[in-house]
């Protein structure tokens, strides 16, 4: 197998998938309707596309290229409420967040799909315990070597993106602790974790075929990485993120992405380093753990700080660039969030505090995705 051409794309466009939950109305598990999902939202015209996922109680949809965060709120809007209107129409809900809190693995199924088979019978239970949910952001790079250079630059911000985004607290029940314990089932597999440190499609096409040679990977799909080219594309895409409560702030978080990805491409910024991975991992397990209550250790200088000072700090230096792409709103609401050190594990952990039944939580975050469509589509 070779490494694909490197498309062109245009520079700091936008793509952004979600996978959401499928759940029943009558008590908030997981319900596998996929199948029937995708059949009524083919009938939908939609911008992007939407698919299976590796078990039948979760579907992913996508947006298109865009290129403003203002498009891709446009986008989801639409598909939110085509993804609403058919599953009332199954008495089933859709819900956000990057676990389903009470689940069981075991009780998942497969979905009938060559490659879920595939993976199925690689991974054993890891593929089940593949029921978790992420937004993955794609931001268009002008050529193979800009996208390697943002791809590495990037990679200081993935804490960020981590406790930002972080919407699994609950897992089978319990509260782990973690305000994004799904990344520990990403962690699993053996080709997760961060990309290698080339600077060069050059380089990098060397190690691809290194590993090609191994017989270990086919293609880029077998990389899990939290970060990695898309050739066939044109970007880089981000994978950390917990699937968001609200398609709003699904849409702040891509405004984050090309804001800082404007910073990087158009100014004379820091050079990364190999030794910038010395606490990569530190930095993605505090943020996983902790959320913006984390420690981060800038990798350029060893000093500690809290990471919610980090993330609004790198706020301010991105503010002109966010304007420059139309990210203001974005970077406004995310500041907020922080400000009021407030994400959607805080206000997941609020509900089961109050309600102490974590069906009325999943209930509650269903309505809350629903958004403005309210009650109207159940008439």
């Amino acid at each position: 197998m070779s490494l694909e051409h490197f498309e062109k794309s245009a520079a700091l466009s936008l793509g952004v998938e979600l996978e959401m939950q499928l759940v029943n109305t009558h008590d908030y598990d997981l319900a596998p309707y996929a199948e029937d999902m995708l059949r009524l939202m083919s009938k939908i015209p939609l911008p992007g596309a939407v698919v299976p996922e590796m078990t039948s109680s979760m579907i992913e949809v996508s947006t298109g290229i865009c290129h403003t965060s203002s498009e891709v709120l446009g986008e989801l809007t639409q598909i939110r409420d085509a993804l609403v209107k058919c599953a009332d129409k199954l008495n089933i809900a859709i819900v956000g967040g990057g676990t389903h809190p009470f689940q069981q693995w075991h009780e998942r199924r497969i979905y009938d799909k060559p490659r879920f088979r595939e993976l199925s019978e690689l991974y054993g239970y890891l593929s089940k315990q593949f029921t978790i949910f992420g937004q993955h952001v794609h931001i268009g790079c002008p050529d193979a070597d800009t996208a390697l250079l943002t791809l590495h630059r990037m990679s200081r911000y993935i804490p960020h993106f981590i406790a930002l985004s972080a919407s699994s607290p609950y897992v089978q029940g319990q509260d782990t602790a973690f305000d994004s314990a799904r990344l520990n089932s990403v962690f699993a597999f053996p080709l997760s974790g961060r990309a290698p440190f080339a600077l060069t499609w050059d380089e990098f096409t060397v190690y691809f075929n290194k590993m090609a040679h191994t017989g270990v990977v086919k293609s880029m799909k077998d990389f899990y990485w939290d970060i990695r080219p898309k050739p066939e594309f044109g970007t880089i895409e981000i994978r950390v993120f917990d699937t968001p409560l609200t398609i709003e702030r699904a849409t702040a978080l891509a405004g984050y992405v090309q804001s800082l990805g404007c910073w990087f491409m158009n100014d004379d910024t820091f050079m990364p380093t190999e030794d910038d991975y010395l606490v990569y991992t530190y930095n993605r397990f505090q943020a996983c753990r902790f959320g913006l209550d984390a420690v981060y250790v800038d990798p350029a200088t060893g000093g500690h700080m809290p990471l919610r000072e980090h993330i609004l700090m790198s706020m301010d230096r991105i503010e002109h660039h966010a304007a420059s792409v139309g990210a203001s709103a974005s970077i406004d609401l995310l500041r907020r969030s922080v400000e009021r050190n407030d994400n959607d594990a805080r206000w997941l952990r609020e509900r089961q505090g109050e309600e102490r039944l974590l069906a009325e939580v999943i209930r509650q975050a269903a309505e809350r995705f629903r958004g403005g469509m309210g009650h109207v589509l159940r008439a």
